[in-house]
């Protein structure tokens, strides 16, 4: 378990780079979206996955690690923008966002190694497009939450299938990036 908590903060790293580097490039315009956006951003990434795992290339050039990188950061977002209220201004200060960004990853590492520790670390025996598959599922369920107004009778909300998403992916680049590099 000890190695799986390793593997993830490299992830948390990879994706920690990107998401501050574009802080600094556009600060939190990301704010301006409503979460049933943030979601479809989501689903727009996984099923660029989902279309490169099937097809085998990509004519854009970019490949499906920045896809999956995207999937986190975009979670991380959505929760993130779960957690403001109307009235959080748009534009917050870097130094918070960033805190707030590592509240959500710690958040995510902690409730990964809770279900690793229920499961047996079964996601070792999955195929990273399972993962893709499980992530446009969470979708789907995220979208039909919001279209009920958040309401649920037996499940859980639109911010535990976020951290879901998140962890899948950081699953997904574990098995693509952190394992690659020590072979």
């Amino acid at each position: 378990m000890n190695h799986t908590s390793e593997q993830f903060d490299k992830v948390i790293d990879l994706c920690k780079d990107i998401f501050f580097k574009k802080l600094e490039d556009y600060g939190t315009a990301w704010r301006i979206m409503r979460p049933e956006s943030v979601t479809d951003q989501i689903f727009i990434k996984a099923q660029r996955i989902r279309s490169l795992e099937e097809k085998g290339e990509s004519k854009v050039g970019e490949g499906i690690i920045p896809e999956f990188i995207g999937i986190i950061n975009y979670g991380i977002i959505g929760i993130i923008q779960l957690s403001l209220s109307d009235e959080s201004p748009i534009d917050m200060n870097k130094e918070t966002v960033k805190k707030l960004y590592l509240q959500c990853f710690n958040e995510a590492k902690q409730l990964m190694l809770k279900k690793n520790h229920d499961y047996g670390e079964a996601w070792r025996g999955m195929r990273v497009n399972s993962y893709t598959d499980l992530i446009l599922m969470k979708i789907h369920r995220t979208k039909q939450i919001e279209d009920n107004k958040g309401v649920t009778i037996i499940s859980e909300g639109i911010d535990a299938n976020y951290f879901d998403m998140i962890n899948y992916s950081v699953f997904a680049l574990i098995k693509l990036v952190v394992e690659q590099e020590n072979q």
